[in-house]
């Protein structure tokens, strides 16, 4: 995989999780093992493994083969490998922008961007998506033609609680039920990964980037997207909710007279490369025009 860092340099950088993901998708043999791996019971049994007590062997191996500075993340003995995986981090190690202007991460990720053309498509490692039918809905993709959409992948090491990233009201949860496949590119040059992952979205009025939409895409392995709150007012940086164990993604979608999606991302996007950030840090800045509606 290419990856920019905020300093903007390009480098690449194959996974674990990367090289398993071409060893199953990239297969006659993997595939097939992924029809049932790829079944809701299998993430569901999954899931409940990882939340006994019998899965906290899988923990140090985890914490050492990712690299993870356990120092960022609060103190405490894990009682199972999904209380380890939905971990909290400390206090002041995820600051927000001060300028509430700021558009910001709502989670740690490789990010991507792209402006939503007049079809009201975008493209994502080479397989093409309607904002429509990751929807399911024509009206709300409408809405938000000639905007924009932000691709948040979360990998296995990445912290994976996630927040609001203005304040303002949101709808109730919409949740689109789908096949668990994994997020990972590698899998998009077999599935269409999207289309088959269950997915949850919410829609949101903003203060300061106006109508917006935010969906969380669970993956392989993940037993559920756990979102805190219904219907109702949302606060700048309180927690939204959490994925379980697994890689996986937000999409983001914004109105283009609202929002400017900062130009180094999208032109890293062209060029193929995610660029990694944490919570906190930068997508793009609210419009003038939009702070004065």
């Amino acid at each position: 995989m290419k990856y920019v860092d905020q300093k903007g340099r390009c480098y690449e950088e194959e996974t674990f999780q990367d090289k398993f993901l071409k060893l199953l998708y990239g297969t006659y043999i993997g595939r097939i093992k992924l029809k049932i791996l790829t079944k809701p019971w299998i993430s569901r049994l999954g899931g409940l493994f990882l939340s006994t007590g019998f899965s906290k062997c899988l923990i140090e191996r985890f914490v050492r083969k990712n690299k993870i500075d356990m120092r960022e993340y609060e103190d405490r003995i894990y009682t199972s490998y999904n209380d380890f995986f939905t971990r909290r981090i400390k206090p002041g190690k995820r600051l927000l922008p001060e300028n509430q202007d700021i558009l910001f991460s709502p989670c740690d990720c490789k990010a991507s961007a792209y402006r939503i053309t007049e079809d009201t498509s975008f493209c994502v490692k080479d397989t093409v998506y309607t904002v429509e039918s990751l929807l399911r809905s024509r009206k709300i993709a409408d809405h938000f033609r000639n905007g924009y959409a932000v691709i948040l992948r979360l990998t296995v090491d990445d912290y994976h609680r996630y927040c609001y990233f203005d304040n303002g009201t949101k709808s109730r949860n919409y949740f689109i039920k789908g096949a668990y496949h994994t997020v990972n590119p590698t899998a998009n040059d077999y599935v269409s990964v999207y289309k088959e992952n269950a997915r949850e979205f919410t829609m949101m009025k903003t203060e300061h980037f106006g109508d917006a939409v935010q969906m969380e895409v669970g993956a392989l392995m993940v037993g559920r997207i756990v979102n805190h709150h219904e219907e109702g007012i949302m606060h700048r940086g309180m927690e939204k909710g959490y994925f379980e164990f697994g890689g996986s993604t937000i999409v983001l979608l914004f109105r283009g007279d609202k929002v400017e999606i900062d130009e180094c991302l999208l032109e890293r996007t062209k060029d193929g490369c995610e660029t990694k950030l944490k919570q906190g840090q930068r997508l793009g800045m609210a419009k003038k025009q939009s702070l004065q509606s």
